[in-house]
C-alpha cells in the first residue's frame, strides 16, 4: 500500500514562510510526477505547483516567484517552500502523486490527507 503522509502547515503572518513536506511510503519503484493541489473553503482544489521526475516544475500564476517545489526521487519526498504568503493562500494543501509504480501493480494517482495552512494576523 501506497500513501502519502503531509507535514508543516500552520499558521503563519502575512509575508512570513512555510515549508511543507510530503513523503510517500510503501513499496515503491518509482513515481511519474508530483504535486502541490490547494483547496479554499468554498473553493474548488486546483494545483499550485507540480513537479516531474526529470525535475520539470510548473506553478500557478498566483504563486510564481513565492513558492518553489522540489523533491527527492531516491527518498521519494517533495517539499514545498512557500515565502511571501498571503490570506488569499490560506486552504489545504493536499500532496499528491501521478504513476506510482510498486513491484506488484501501478498506482495511477495517490493523494495525501492535507495540511492546513492558514495566512492571518
Amino acid at each position: 500500500q501506497v500513501q502519502l503522509v503531509e507535514s508543516g502547515g500552520g499558521l503563519v503572518q502575512p509575508g512570513g514562510s512555510l515549508r511543507l513536506s510530503c513523503a510517500a511510503s510503501g513499496s515503491i519503484l518509482s513515481i511519474n510526477s508530483m504535486g502541490w493541489y490547494r483547496q479554499a473553503p468554498g473553493k474548488e482544489r486546483e494545483l499550485v505547483a507540480g513537479i516531474t521526475s526529470g525535475g520539470t516544475t510548473s506553478y500557478a500564476e498566483s504563486v510564481k516567484g513565492r513558492f518553489t517545489i522540489s523533491r527527492d526521487n531516491a527518498k521519494n519526498t517533495m517539499v514545498l517552500q512557500m515565502n511571501s504568503l498571503k490570506p488569499e493562500d490560506t486552504a489545504v494543501y493536499y500532496c499528491n502523486a501521478k504513476t506510482v509504480r510498486t513491484p506488484i501493480y501501478r498506482i495511477l494517482e495517490v493523494w495525501g490527507q492535507g495540511t492546513l495552512v492558514t495566512v492571518s494576523a
